[in-house]
């Protein structure tokens, strides 16, 4: 009984000296060869590391990247750990700045909320990958400083500048409207597709959790990366457009103001949309030379950061006088065999009232399409006015302004792009105001409508889609500048269909305005554009100018080929005078580009023609 008591106290005595032993060896693992426990017991904050997910390209219709993106580094500071002892000349010279840089950076207003000492802030932004290869190998001798990376934009092709557009750093406006979205110093699409795409193109933003010492300092990740979010890349734009075509394109408006828009009648696809002057975009990446490129830009007198595709309004001439042939006809008002004599223009109680160029006497509506004759068109528009009466042309200018509203003019067709403006086509309560003081208002006072005058304007993606409706005989697809977007897989996430818009005139009445528009091309005021085997329809415009001396607008729209019309375009070119004389040719030249890939050497003089034209008035010819 006793020898038993005994043998039990022994094992109780032999566990208790092993349980020792274990704690204590396992203490002196903890305290003196591990020090895991320590450096996480030193950790009495967790903190963020946010993690900049890469922004979704852009891609031409054939697959060709048009905006890339390139790593860039931030670095960062939180002042109360920065080392007072720290080799600041060295530091300096990694990062290729002056001390006097150094003061500036890193001395803050602390009075201000916007800083914190114990709270990172940007220090200095856009390090390239070179300077930064050689920095993050001395980084460790920097207490308090550490490098995120980000991506910023840069563009395989110097065009496109608008269409494509660019990211800058949010305001504060943006961060608070966000819902946390954003942050201070985060980028965001400012302009063209990088703005009207910007929640694909954006991502979602990635986060890495670490554990802090009390003095702030980086220790550890947090439960081994456990609650880490990867972040998730961007979207990827497949655009309509022809990169090849919008080089051309833009070529051929150098030196020159205006805009030109082509696209695919059949689908509405954009293949080119240039505003001219444009810039090479790599100028406005995000980087030290930004501030300076943006400022020259801006003080440019000739405006290169317009989009005259889509913001500029013009008054669209003598192509507006396809759009009355085409009611006037649907309405019952006009024969296509109906002649109306021009001489010199158009006459009113012996007066001439509207001058017109010399050319034969206009016996049907192709005629008059193809001399583009204003008193034709001027008599058309009036009797639309006044077919309930000549005191009462308010009802015939509501059904005229009713077509013209199903033909997308006076609004926003609903382009996939920023900043697209209405135009404007004037109402009866507009007139009622402007003649508030008359009994009755008539349509005599409104005759410069009929020619695409007065108070009428369009913007050139609108002249660009009437071409389309009449190309389609009635029709038109929503002009558009994105079909597919995908993920970096390439597997298509949303594809944007659009339907066909019908605009109320019937089929027939299109085939006389087509003949005048071939016409006008064969042997009227558009031979410039004529292309012997190449059938183009098209119409000139001479839009009026105002200011001063300066020249008139010229204009052109067209489609080809006739009977099966695969592109659509329109070209406005500011300040050059009549529209066969440069708006024509250059409009023809895109078509032959598009349609064979190259220009037919005979038609070679006419191209270095064009590429040789300065049309701006402050750029001195040689």
């Amino acid at each position: 009984m006793i020898g038993n008591l005994r043998d039990r106290q022994f094992y109780i005595q032999a566990m208790f000296v092993l349980a020792a032993v274990v704690l204590i060896g396992r203490a002196l693992f903890i305290q003196v060869i591990d020090d895991t426990y320590r450096r996480r017991a030193d950790a009495v904050s967790t903190g963020n590391r946010i993690l900049y997910p890469s922004r979704g390209g852009i891609f031409d219709r054939a697959g060709k990247l048009l905006v890339n993106n390139e790593p860039m580094y931030d670095l960062l500071v939180t002042y109360n750990q920065v080392d007072p002892e720290m080799d600041t000349a060295k530091f300096c010279q990694l990062l290729s700045i002056d001390k006097a840089y150094f003061k500036k950076s890193i001395n803050k207003d602390w009075r201000s909320p916007r800083f914190s000492k114990r709270v990172p802030f940007v220090f200095m932004t856009n390090i390239s990958p070179d300077v930064y290869t050689k920095f993050q190998e001395s980084l460790y001798e920097f207490p308090g400083f550490y490098v995120q990376q980000r991506n910023v934009r840069s563009y395989p092709f110097p065009n496109a500048a608008h269409v494509l557009g660019n990211i800058r750093e949010v305001n504060a406006k943006e961060v608070k409207d966000s819902s946390e979205v954003y942050n201070p110093g985060d980028y965001i699409g400012s302009s063209g597709l990088e703005r009207y795409n910007e929640y694909y193109l954006r991502g979602q933003k990635g986060v890495r959790r670490i554990l802090k010492n009390s003095m702030g300092r980086e220790v550890d990740s947090y439960q081994d990366g456990a609650l880490d979010i990867d972040p998730e890349s961007g979207l990827d734009l497949v655009t309509t457009l022809d990169i090849e075509l919008q080089a051309y394109a833009e070529d051929l408006m150098q030196n020159k103001a205006g805009s030109i828009v082509a696209l695919d009648p059949n689908t509405g696809e954009i293949l080119t949309m240039v505003s001219a002057p444009s810039f090479d975009p790599n100028v406005l990446s995000i980087g030290r030379t930004r501030g300076a490129a943006f400022d020259t830009l801006r003080l440019d007198p000739n405006k290169p950061f317009i989009n005259r595709a889509t913001s500029a309004q013009y008054p669209p001439g003598s192509l507006f006088k396809s759009v009355v042939a085409l009611v006037a006809m649907q309405e019952g008002l006009l024969n296509p065999n109906r002649t109306i004599t021009c001489n010199m223009g158009y006459h009113y109680n012996g007066q001439l009232l509207t001058g017109c160029h010399a050319h034969p006497t206009c016996t049907n509506v192709s005629a008059a399409i193809q001399h583009s004759c204003n008193a034709y068109f001027v008599t058309i528009y009036r009797e639309i006015l006044d077919q309930y009466g000549y005191l009462t042309p308010r009802k015939g200018l509501d059904e005229f302004n009713d077509y013209l509203d199903r033909f997308g003019l006076g609004k926003r067709l609903g382009l996939d792009f920023p900043g697209e403006k209405k135009g404007n086509y004037p109402t009866v309560e507009y007139f009622d105001k402007v003649y508030e003081n008359e009994i009755h208002w008539y349509s005599i006072w409104l005759r410069s409508m009929g020619i695409g005058q007065g108070e009428l304007l369009m913007t050139n993606i609108q002249m660009a889609n009437l071409a389309a409706i009449i190309a389609n005989r009635g029709h038109y697809y929503t002009p558009h500048l994105v079909n597919d977007i995908k993920d970096a897989e390439g597997n298509v996430v949303e594809k944007r269909n659009f339907e066909k818009i019908e605009v109320g005139i019937d089929d027939v009445h299109f085939g006389p305005v087509i003949d005048g528009m071939q016409k006008a091309v064969m042997g009227g005021t558009a031979v410039n554009a004529f292309i012997w085997d190449l059938p183009i329809c098209g119409k000139t415009g001479t839009a009026e100018n105002n200011q001063g001396s300066r020249k008139d607008h010229s204009i052109f729209f067209a489609f080809a080929p006739k009977d099966d019309p695969k592109i659509a375009i329109a070209v406005y070119i500011e300040n050059s005078g009549f529209g066969g004389t440069y708006a024509a040719p250059i409009a023809s030249l895109i078509i032959e580009k598009y349609i064979r890939g190259e220009i037919t050497p005979y038609r070679k003089w006419l191209e270095q023609r064009m590429l040789d034209a300065v049309l701006l008035e402050d750029i001195p010819k040689e």
